[in-house]
């Protein structure tokens, strides 16, 4: 009997799980403002004007609200210089009431993204893109972890409890997901093979993953023969296509529909990773708090 024509995979609720994520926040939020006499407090900063940033800023302040902590936000012209940024931030390693920085990139052609990211402190760098944090996750030490390879990680412990000895495949090798994933999926013992565009026979090797995390950005590129059959499948991508009369959709870089007869789990576009990314900025700059002021971390909301 043909599995493509007799199974359906289950359809990971990345917004669900992200607002469990955010509940249980709040919770360790109001205990520690309780008990402790303690609010986390998280510094965005956005330079320049570019629409979708503002967006993005807009829905963290919301939910950084919505789960008790304070919240900083620091709204500069696009003309602002590197110099006046990295005065900014330098207040904000320096102030006790601030537990996480973030900048919202991109920046402005004429400001130095890398020194800017060196310029967070690490132990408040929630996005998880200091060298140092880096460095402490490639080897295996505590650190601050990006938020959206945090997210998947969360979702597959989820969904699939141990993973170890499971082998993993992602695919893409960025910085900002690739990597990290890769070192996070080895944290949690799996036997990890990272795909790029110079990867040869790239089909193959994801057939013989257990667990296929995907973030290139090419839409629909991982079609559903691709996948092994029971395999749970992580779709970082998030890809606008026309869809006729004018109008756009967003989709992943996997075939969902396509997947979705072979996979055993599998994460939709939109709503799947992406709400997962503000809700582990959230829990990263809780996890910050409480290492600041040597207190014991949330369980099961790092990694």
């Amino acid at each position: 009997m043909n599995i493509r024509e007799t199974t359906r995979a289950a359809r990971i609720d990345g917004k669900g799980f992200a607002a469990g994520v955010r509940a249980r926040v709040a919770d360790h939020v109001a205990e520690l403002t309780s008990v402790q006499g303690i609010t986390p407090g998280l510094a965005v900063v956005l330079v320049g004007e570019d629409p979708a940033s503002e967006v993005y800023v807009r829905n963290k302040a919301r939910q950084t609200r919505e789960v008790g902590m304070t919240g900083f936000e620091h709204k500069l012209a696009a003309e602002t210089t590197q110099a006046e940024l990295l005065t900014l931030l330098a207040r904000l390693n320096a102030d006790p009431a601030v537990h996480g920085i973030l900048v919202q990139l991109p920046l402005p052609r004429h400001i130095d993204t890398e020194a800017v990211l060196a310029a967070i402190d690490p132990a408040k760098d929630v996005d998880g893109f200091h060298v140092s944090n880096v460095g402490l996750l490639a080897t295996g030490q505590k650190a601050l972890v990006p938020c959206t390879p945090l997210g998947c990680l969360m979702m597959l412990r989820d969904r699939l409890g141990s993973l170890k000895g499971l082998n993993a495949v992602v695919v893409g090798r960025s910085n900002i997901v690739g990597r990290p994933m890769a070192q996070l999926l080895l944290r949690d013992d799996c036997t990890v093979t990272v795909a790029h565009r110079h990867s040869r026979d790239l089909e193959a090797i994801c057939r013989g993953a257990d667990i296929l995390v995907v973030a290139v950005g090419r839409p629909r590129m991982i079609p559903g023969d691709w996948i092994k059959p029971g395999a749970t499948v992580i779709d970082v991508g998030i890809n606008r296509i026309e869809a006729g009369d004018g109008r756009t959709r967003l989709v992943g870089d996997v075939d969902f529909d396509d997947a979705a007869r072979v996979a055993g789990a599998i994460t939709p576009v939109p709503g799947g990773v992406g709400p997962m990314t503000i809700a582990c900025l959230l829990s990263n700059t809780l996890t910050a708090c409480c290492r600041a002021h040597g207190l014991p971390e949330p369980e099961g909301l790092t990694a």
